[in-house]
């Protein structure tokens, strides 16, 4: 991770230097000591290129003197609209626009010492690489920003808040690294395996193979593997940090985690086939969040669970027409198996209400192509059967920038999935096809308060955003982080 730095407002003598200015605000303090320093270079630049302090407006100043090699200016917009997001686009602007630089000082001007650890964060987000497979870079494509240090008069006050923020960028990346990763690396067991390195944080894992998971039933999540000589694994990571003699019923994330997904026999076109290692993204997310949980020692019990498994055809894989047997007791008749993360998510919910009965369950997947079609990139989808539920997530992702959009749930879209000769089939048809995969996924939730995220369109990222450089997002760790700092701990 970039190094997160805070100290005592004084003028570095060398490096860039960052000026983090509110809409109408006039030069004082370490900005007013740089404009002298630099002859008043900064005044002219800003004067020149009508910069006023408008939120995402900013100006780069190149040598002005004084031994700084640039100052960037940023601005906020109205001190009163200022939120965490902007205070956090603006660390990722300073990365981004710095990112050949070496040393950064950012003046925090009139920010206290919470919304400075804000800027550290979104200065850390944006730094993320996944560069662990090039062997041959050139040197001035890679970035040599190794450390930002943020100046405010509160040090240690920001320090605090800084540390919180580390464990969930930790939780991001260890996210974003999963969704990275090839799928000839990233097979079931390896995923597992490295759901195991939480009890480093001191997370419970348990890991549940073949063997375990048949004896228990689970021929939803089963069917979906049994082509792939990568056999499935289920995982559940217990964080309890309720303490002692907590009554409070635990809450529940569960995420699909397709490795590969081919689409098995209903195999999909070739054509961008290779970004289906990241059917696993919903899985990753509740990994990350975990580590973001237990990292930041959440005072809540949260248990999280992904069912682990790749979709391939051969000769032993699910065919269209079969029925299977969920651990429930539903059957359900495959008719596309490439709607498969939804068989993997009936199963495993299935079990997390029956092992832990939980306060409620929310579960992700990048489970349709209709999700993108709904709503593009911007928004990941929501439904639920619990309206306060739907309420605090939504907010959680605004307050973020992780953003939810709720879509509506009917028994007239439940018809579409009532099948001939089972309990159900796994596709309802092209009309509604994100709304009847919720319905499908609904029948295995009981009357818990639940959530359904389809994150389809939000878990890889084709441009560069403010905190998020291009590819995995981790979108939905830092949402469900807020969900449970803000309604869910002791």
């Amino acid at each position: 991770m970039l190094d997160i730095a805070f100290a005592r407002p004084a003028l570095p003598k060398s490096g860039a230097l960052v000026l983090l200015i509110g809409e109408g605000e006039t030069p004082s303090g370490l900005w007013q000591q740089a404009d002298e320093a630099t002859g008043g270079a900064i005044t002219r630049a800003l004067e020149v290129s009508e910069f006023k302090g408008g939120k995402g407006k900013s100006c780069m100043i190149l040598a002005p003197g004084a031994g700084l090699s640039r100052v960037l200016a940023i601005g906020l917009g109205k001190t009163a609209e200022v939120s965490d997001t902007t205070l956090e686009n603006a660390g990722g602007s300073i990365t981004a626009s710095l990112a050949r630089e070496k040393a950064v000082a950012v003046v925090s001007g009139a920010l206290n010492p919470a919304q400075a650890a804000r800027v550290g964060m979104g200065s850390a987000l944006r730094a993320y690489r996944f560069d662990r497979y090039r062997t041959k870079e050139k040197a001035e494509d890679k970035p040599t920003i190794a450390k930002v240090t943020i100046l405010t008069s509160s040090v240690d006050k920001a320090r605090a808040a800084w540390e919180p923020l580390a464990a969930i960028a930790n939780g991001v990346f260890l996210t974003r690294d999963l969704v990275s990763e090839p799928p000839n690396i990233l097979n079931p067991a390896e995923m597992a395996d490295r759901c195991k390195k939480l009890t480093d944080l001191g997370v419970k894992v348990e890991v549940l193979g073949p063997k375990e998971m048949t004896k228990l039933g689970f021929g939803a999540l089963l069917g979906v593997s049994q082509g792939s000589v990568n056999e499935p694994r289920m995982v559940v990571m217990h964080w309890k940090g309720a303490g002692r003699g907590s009554k409070e019923k635990p809450v529940v994330f569960v995420g699909k985690g397709v490795t590969f997904d081919t689409g098995g026999i209903s195999i999909k076109p070739a054509g961008g086939m290779e970004d289906m290692k990241w059917d696993m993204a919903g899985a990753g997310t509740v990994i990350g969040l975990m580590a973001a949980l237990a990292g930041r020692k959440a005072k809540a019990d949260v248990i999280g669970l992904v069912g682990l498994v790749e979709n391939m055809p051969s000769g032993t894989a699910q065919r269209p027409g079969d029925v299977v047997t969920s651990y429930s007791g539903q059957t359900i008749e495959v008719i596309n198996t490439d709607a498969e993360g939804r068989l993997v998510l009936a199963d495993v919910l299935w079990y997390a209400q029956q092992k832990f009965d939980p306060k409620f369950m929310v579960d992700l997947a990048t489970l349709t192509g209709a999700m993108i079609i709904a709503l593009g990139h911007e928004y990941g989808g929501v439904f639920s059967n619990n309206d306060e539920l739907a309420e605090r997530l939504v907010a959680a992702g605004t307050a973020t920038g992780e953003k939810l959009w709720r879509l509506p749930m009917h028994d007239d879209y439940d018809k579409q999935i009532k099948s001939e000769i089972a309990d159900m089939k796994n596709v309802g048809g092209r009309p509604g096809g994100s709304i009847t995969a919720a319905h499908f996924i609904k029948r295995f939730v009981n009357d818990k308060p639940w959530a359904h995220l389809d994150i389809a369109g939000v878990a890889w990222s084709g441009k560069d955003a403010p905190t998020t450089p291009k590819g995995a997002t981790a979108y939905g760790v830092r949402m469900l982080d807020r969900l449970v700092a803000d309604h869910y701990e002791g």
